[in-house]
Order: structure tokens, then sequence, then C-alpha cells
């Protein structure tokens, strides 16, 4: 009976025949595969040998054939050369060693030594993306670090000389001695320009005699800057340990030290750092970089300083601009194709006075003089709006993701809290959105959008005020509350050209609307408001002053055209009287021109009627309740009073009580002029139609029309 696992065949008289395999037959291609395993490991052996022995200095020149032919340079070494594995790490040693630079970088070569000296991990060499140098020892080394004028090429970025310039990365070593040795620096689209260099260091017995220091200086974007360190633990550094590193930056008006520990000589990643950084203006150290911020009064700011990746990260981040407090993180990505500033910060507490560089005011002028110091005087009139530029070509060096919480806003008028601020940048188009905080226990919602992405920036502005309480929202410019119950809301819809926002402002189109809904406010403030001198007087000697004055509605609306604001409109019912107005401003040159008349509804034996002029500027505005309408009818009470009697004088100042009560239903809409209507239903032909500078009729007169085209037109 054949074997079980014998092949059968058929001979060719049909009989059956089982070929067996012999044992030797099996083991012919194991031992075949283990003599070639033998032969290569013995010839690596045997290399390996010739290579530890011959110290691998007959591959010299064949070094520079091929490293030159891969690198596109010209590379030379004029005295030893050694390469070889030692024993297992690929040791490194040349001395004269030269590297050229591209034919478009300076004249100086890229790379030069006197004698440079490496244990390079062999795994990382084959396989790794990132070269580990385990040692290494520079002996007058000199590196020259430059990019092109168009940023498109760099010295570092070996082959073709035309490929496009990769980011620099710092080479991964553990341990090293640098003496003597120089690194330059150059970037002319970054305005950078740096050179440090290391201090000649002594050894004996394989130990640091002293810290390995470096010095160094530079300009970066027109602030020159100085360097100065230190490795103060290098015999830890030969043991393998971590690397005590000390720094000090001095530069923009700036001082920066850092301390802590580096995984390696340049091994940032890991890194567990602290810094202290403090200076006049945070907006200075930002400018270095590129990065526009608003400016700061005096700060200090530490933080614990890792970097991950092609991120430096700042945590535990503490400390104080002028009289206000910052706490959070803050992250700077240093990948392509810019800088990417993310960052999550807080502030308790937050000085109206430092707040007011975010809208364009210089703090430290406002800090001296108060309010006061926002007013410039542009050809002789008063300014109020800022007029900082907003730094375009800033915002294209780098994106931002920013979100900032503010508890309370320190303010002698204006009570606000809870700011909570987004804010993107986003290939130059910059959102504020939202942006929200709480104001007199109302709401104060926007969102403003600025688009720096075309010629002439455009920004939209849309900032919503829920119903605020009147009384506590004036409670700060001494109006007071008692007996107020009157809230307020109001939306402001505008979009304008330019880099400032009066220059946007002053080229804007949009709406504005400030809603009354029904409440009760103070007589003593209500009517002198409508010059009803007979209720006034009447509830003051009845001591009735703080008696409550019903609003039914209330509408304070401007349509803005090319940045002239005309009312559209401005009418508010109250118990007894119509409040109308005319006119409008102007953000061009802030000019104000409005005019104010009560008419009332029942009759009354003193009322003015009369307009009530508001005129000036935004900075400096003038209320003028003696007008010349006014005027005209008290001349005419003392004529009737000289050659009449005593009633006829009276006569001149009565108002026949013919106003006619407001639909709210538009008014409280917000809708214009047009839309508004009589508690009849019939179109209201006493509120103008959203233009400047009309009479009663609706119709311009001469002089308006030149008081139009003076004040709203034409002065700037």
């Amino acid at each position: 009976m054949a074997d079980q696992d014998a092949p059968v065949t058929t001979s060719p008289d049909s009989r059956p025949v089982v070929i067996r395999k012999s044992g030797r037959a099996v083991t012919m291609p194991l031992a075949a595969g283990i003599a070639v395993v033998a032969s290569i490991i013995g010839l690596i052996l045997l290399a390996w040998s010739i290579l530890f022995i011959t110290k691998g200095r007959f591959l010299k020149h064949p070094f520079e054939r091929i490293v030159g032919k891969l690198t596109e340079r010209q590379v030379s070494v004029t005295g030893d050369f050694q390469l070889y594995f030692n024993p297992i790490h690929l040791k490194f040693y040349a001395e004269g060693m030269t590297i050229s630079n591209p034919y478009w970088a300076n004249a100086r070569p890229f790379f030069t030594a006197k004698t440079v000296e490496s244990d390079i991990a062999t795994l990382s060499l084959i396989f790794g993306k990132r070269k580990t140098a385990e040692w290494l020892s520079l002996e007058e080394g000199h590196v020259d670090l430059e990019w092109d004028k168009d940023h498109l090429h760099n010295t570092w970025t070996f082959g073709e000389p035309k490929a496009k310039g990769a980011a620099f990365e710092m080479p991964l070593i553990r341990r090293g001695r640098i003496a003597g040795s120089e690194v330059r620096y150059r970037d002319p689209q970054m305005q950078l320009a740096a050179d440090l260099k290391f201090a000649a260091i002594a050894t004996r017995d394989t130990q640091f005699d002293t810290a390995v220091r470096f010095t160094g200086g530079g300009v970066a974007r027109k602030y020159p800057f100085l360097v100065t360190g230190a490795l103060l633990s290098p015999n830890a550094t030969l043991a393998g340990g971590r690397n005590q590193l000390t720094l000090k930056v001095r530069a923009a008006r700036t001082q920066a030290d850092v301390w802590g520990n580096l995984p390696g000589l340049t091994e940032l990643e890991g890194s567990d750092l602290h810094i202290d950084v403090r200076g006049r203006n945070l907006a200075n150290l930002f400018d270095v970089i590129g990065v526009a911020i608003p400016e700061t009064r005096a700060y200090r700011v530490k933080s614990a300083l890792t970097k991950v990746r092609d991120e430096w990260r700042f945590t535990h981040l503490a400390g104080q601009f002028g009289d206000s407090d910052i706490g959070g993180t803050l992250t700077v990505g240093m990948g392509a194709p810019k800088l990417l500033l993310t960052a999550n910060l807080a502030t308790k507490q937050l000085d109206i006075v430092d707040a007011a560089p975010f809208i364009g005011y210089n703090p430290d002028a406002v800090a001296s003089g108060g309010a006061k110091a926002a007013v410039t005087q542009v050809a002789g009139s008063p300014r109020i709006l800022p007029d900082a530029t907003l730094r375009v070509d800033a915002l294209r060096n780098f994106d931002a993701d920013v979100k900032w919480t503010v508890r309370t806003v320190r303010s002698r008028h204006v009570p606000i809290s809870n700011i909570d601020l987004t804010l993107g940048l986003d290939d130059s188009l910059l959102k504020l959105s939202p942006l929200t905080f709480d104001m007199s226990r109302g709401h104060v919602a926007s969102d403003i959008v600025i688009d720096a992405r075309k010629p002439v920036v455009m920004t939209d502005y849309d900032i919503r005020l829920s119903p605020t309480p009147m009384g506590k929202l004036l409670a700060g410019f001494g109006v007071e509350e008692s007996g107020t119950s009157g809230v307020v809301k109001a939306r402001i819809q505008l979009k304008g050209a330019g880099n400032t926002v009066h220059e946007s402002l002053s080229n804007s189109d949009g709406r504005i609307a400030v809603i009354l809904p029904q409440g009760t406010f103070w007589a003593r403030n209500i009517q002198l408001s409508e010059l009803d001198v007979g209720t006034f007087l009447t509830k003051l000697i009845e001591k009735k002053l703080k008696d409550p004055v019903k609003i039914n509605c209330g509408l304070i609306a401007f349509t803005v055209r090319n940045g002239i604001g005309a009312a559209d409109p401005i009418l508010i019912d109250t118990q007894k009287n119509v409040m109308l107005g005319r006119g409008g401003f102007s953000f061009k040159n802030e000019s104000l021109d409005l005019a104010f008349r009560a008419d009332g509804k029942k009759f009354s034996l003193f009322s003015g009627q009369s307009p009530v002029g508001i005129g000036g500027y935004f900075a400096a505005p003038r209320i003028n309740p003696i007008s010349g309408q006014l005027l005209t009818r008290a001349g005419a009470s003392v004529v009737l009073g000289v050659v009449g009697t005593p009633l006829a004088a009276v006569l001149a100042f009565v108002d026949i009580g013919d106003a006619k009560a407001t639909a709210c239903g538009p008014v409280l809409a917000g809708a214009t002029a047009a839309a508004q209507r009589t508690t009849k239903g019939k179109p209201r032909d006493d509120v103008g139609n959203g233009t400047t500078g009309k009479s009663n009729d609706g119709k311009r007169s001469g002089s308006e029309k030149l008081e139009q085209k003076k004040k709203f037109l034409g002065v700037f």
C-alpha cells in the first residue's frame, strides 16, 4: 500500500507508480534561503568592518559628487572625512566642509564649518521624514538661511533651484556642542533680518566648563531687536537629559523673558517653557510678526508655552493691560499659507478707557484727557467719530478665530456688562459676529462685517437694542429712574465704504430707528421737552411735577443716504400731545440740524408749539428752545399786551388742540414716514418724507435749499 502523502502517477503499462519525497529534497529551499540571508549578513558585516576600519575616508569624493547632485549644489570637503557606522548610528565627520547657495542668493555659501561631527539615527535616516541627530558638534559653523524677494524659493530647500521653497523646519538635535558659530536669516517679504552667534565653548573630560551661550539681533518690520540666551545644563545635555533654557528678547519697546526645559538641544516639540512679556503697547509686539491688533496701554502678561507640531501654544495666560485684566489661551499656528491666531480670552473687569482702542480711540490720550481727548478739530469743527485707519495690509498676513468675554465694564455713564465677542478673520474678511452685551437691563446684539478683500473696504453694521428701561439707560447722565416705566428698543443698519469708522459712515446708506413702546415718564422730563408751559406751571404749583405722563408710542427714525441722515419720521404720541421732528444730521461733518415741535390734542393755555432747535455737532450739540418762530410769537405777545388787554397777550401762546392722534402700529413697526397713519387711518401729512430741509408744507424754500446744501452736502 502506498504512503498516504505520496503522489501517484501511471506508468506506460498502466501500473501505478509511487514517487516518494526524500527528507533532503524538502530541506533544500530552506537551506538555500538561510545561505542567502547569511551571505547578506556577511556582506553587511564586511562592509561595516571595512567602513569601521577605514572610517569611510575613501567615500569622500563619492559623497561630494552624490550629495552635490541630489541637492543641486556644490559640495566640498577640504580636510579629513569620515562616514561609518558606530556601531549602529551613522557617524559623520568632515573638516572644511562647504555647501553652496543657489544662484539667486547672495555670494555667501549656504553652509561652512571648520569641523562638523554628528551621530545620525540610522532608522530616521532611512524611514523617518525628519532626520534626527543624536549628537552634533559644530565648530566655526556658518549657516545662511534666505528667502528670495518674491518669497517663492529659499536656500534650505534642496534639489531643483526653481522648486517652491518649503517652510523651515529646525533639524532635530538631541545633544550637541556648538562653538564659535553663526546663523544668518533673511526674509525680504516678512521684513526680517536676524543674526545669531554662539560663544566659544571649552570642554574638559567630555564636560562643558560653561553654559552654551548665544547672542544676536536684527530687524523685524522696522523694529530692531536683541536676543541673549543660554542652555544652563550642558552636562545634562551630554547625558541625554532635558535642557534648561533662558532667553531674553528686547524689541519694539517690549521685553520678553523665556525660561524652561527643552527635550533636546533644538527639540522644541513638547517643550515646557514659561514666558513673561511686558511693554507699553501690546500692538507693538504683534506688529513684529505682521499681525494687527488694537492698541493698548502698558501691559504685562505671563503664560506657559509649548510647541505642538506647527503651533505655539500659550496656556494659563494671565495678565493686565491698563486697568483691565486678561486671561485664557492663545495659539499661533505657523503653518502655510499664513499665520492663524486662535484665542479664547476672558476679562473679569474692563476699564472703559482700555476699551477705547477697540472703536478707534487712543487709550493713552483718553486716559489722560478723558472723553474730551476723543474729540478732534477738523477745519474748525469738532469730530468725535473714530478716524483710525484699518490696516488692510496687515489683515492679509494672518487669519484669526478669537472668542473674548468680559464680565463687567468700569464706566461712570454707560452700564455695560457681559460682553461676548466672536471675531473671525478669513482671507481679509473680518467679522465681529456675534458681538453682544448687556446694557441697562437691556441687551445689544450686533453683527459687523468688514470686507477688506475689495479695493475699497466695505463695512456692514447691524446693531440691535432689545427693549431697555429708559430710566436705567439714562441714569448715568443725571436722569432719575423713579416714576419712569418707559422702555426703548432700536436698530441700526448701515453699509458704507471706507477704511475708517468715520469714512465708512460718511458714505453709508441705511436706516436708524429708535422705538418707544407705551410707558410713563416723569412730568418734569416730558412737559419741558414739549414746552407745554401751562401744564408744567400747573403741575409745579400743585406739587405734582412727578406725576407720570403717558406715552402711547414713539419713533425716532432716520433714513441715511450717502452719509446724510434725514428724519423719517420723528413722531412721539403722548397722552396730551403729538411731538414731531424735521431735519437730520451728517456723518460727513458730524453736524446736527433738527427741529422739534409739540402740538396739543386738547386746548392748552400755555404751549410753545414753535420748534425747539438742535444744532451744532455730535461732539458739541446745541439746544435752542427759543427759536425764531417762538421769538416772533413772543414779540406778538408784547405788542398785544401794549395795545390791547393782558388777555390778548396770552392768546399768542394758545394751542387750539388740533393735533392728530397717532396710529401706533406703523410707529412700533419702525415704518417710514410715508407709512404713518392717524388713528382714523389717514396718511399723515405732518411728518415729512425722509428728506432734510423741508418746510411744513413739504416744499423746500430757497433759504432751506441753501442750508441743506451748506450743512449736509458740502461741509467736511
